[in-house]
């Protein structure tokens, strides 16, 4: 029996990084990674919806 994306276990959460010695260039620079990370899981997550709606549409037939 395969499991679902939603069945295997959680990862755990990342520890938040200190901030505190960062500047305000740097901490604008951090944001923007940050901001590109979430882009390219939020794709990631298109991307596997979409397969498994395929998938799901082969079988429904």
């Amino acid at each position: 029996m395969a499991l679902d994306d939603d069945e295997l276990p959680q990862k755990r959460p990342i520890a938040p990084k200190d901030l505190t010695p960062l500047s305000v260039e740097e901490l604008r620079h951090y944001i923007a990674g940050l901001e590109a990370e979430i882009a390219r899981a939020r794709i990631a997550i298109a991307a596997k919806e979409s397969h498994r709606s395929g998938v799901e549409g082969l079988f429904k037939r």
